[in-house]
């Protein structure tokens, strides 16, 4: 404490006034374009309110035989199945079913997001290693960083309300899509890469026709993990106006209800082990599908 209580009282001054210009500097990017950016992700709050009440007002049988039927093409396990209904219904029996599917909605838009930005950056890491050196420490900083640092300037852009969770799940959520995409591609055989280019493939060809289809395995290890860190986010995300299994937890925490808190994370862990499963079996078929191909 000696050290710093030295620091020069000039210095200490000219660090409270980079602060505040920082502070100032920010508040007045946020006057100025807030309302800017809100309107550029209003198309995405169109889409999440869209589903989420389509998941909600929709007759809970059909919702569940859904459900139930994406299970069975991503999987082809029929246990798989009757865990995924036998889930569902029992978070209904007990009250959570439209958090649940709150929660279901916000996970499904921010990991299409993810998917949708991610893949095409991962792809870009690939082509150039100069990319990759770039945007490598980015995703080191958006695994690392503690979540609440960054919901600052969200919240002060946007406000409070879904958006900002989005964005928020998005940003802990998007580094191992685009982590893997990378990886994956980059681990294409070369001598495939070689036959395609023998054939006269142009660089987009080898992508679309080789690279891609070879790295689908890695890729939807990606998305997995992408799902995984999204759920993660729930409880946070709620605090900043997001409806879903979060509040209730936020609520037995302030108040101490055991058994709510229990049932709505135990609710959590179930959709983890459900999109947990069902995207490793079909990462695994498609892998398996390649080993077919490659004899």
């Amino acid at each position: 404490m000696d050290i710093f209580n030295k620091i020069p009282v000039m210095d200490r001054t000219a660090l409270r006034e980079l602060k505040k210009g920082i502070d100032s500097s920010f508040k007045e990017f946020s006057r100025a374009y807030g309302d800017g950016i809100e309107g550029f992700f209003d198309p995405l709050l169109h889409f999440l309110i869209w589903l989420e009440k389509l998941l909600v007002n929709s007759p809970w049988p059909l919702v569940i035989g859904v459900f139930a039927l994406l299970a069975w093409i991503g999987s082809r396990s029929i246990k798989l199945v009757i865990g995924t209904v036998v889930c569902f219904l029992v978070i209904g029996y007990f009250g959570m079913w439209k958090n649940c599917m709150a929660t279901v909605a916000i996970i499904s838009v921010s990991t299409l997001v993810c998917i949708v930005v991610g893949i095409p950056i991962g792809i870009v890491m690939s082509k150039s290693a100069r990319a990759e050196k770039a945007i490598l420490p980015v995703l080191d900083m958006m695994q690392t960083i503690p979540s609440f640092v960054y919901l600052i300037p969200i919240i002060m852009l946007l406000g409070i309300g879904k958006v900002p969770g989005l964005l928020a799940v998005c940003i802990y959520a998007l580094p191992p899509i685009v982590r893997l995409t990378n990886l994956g591609i980059r681990e294409v055989d070369k001598e495939t890469l070689e036959a395609s280019e023998a054939f006269g493939a142009t660089p987009m060809q080898k992508l679309r026709s080789v690279q891609i289809p070879l790295s689908l395995p890695t890729i939807f290890a990606g998305i997995n993990q992408t799902i995984m860190m999204a759920l993660a986010m729930v409880v946070i995300a709620s605090m900043i106006g997001v409806k879903g299994l979060g509040v209730p937890i936020l609520q037995a925490i302030s108040n101490q209800y055991l058994a709510l808190g229990m049932m709505n994370g135990l609710a959590i862990v179930a959709l983890a082990i459900i999109f947990d499963r069902v995207t490793q079996q079909y990462g695994q078929r498609i892998q398996k599908h390649r080993g077919q191909l490659k004899k």
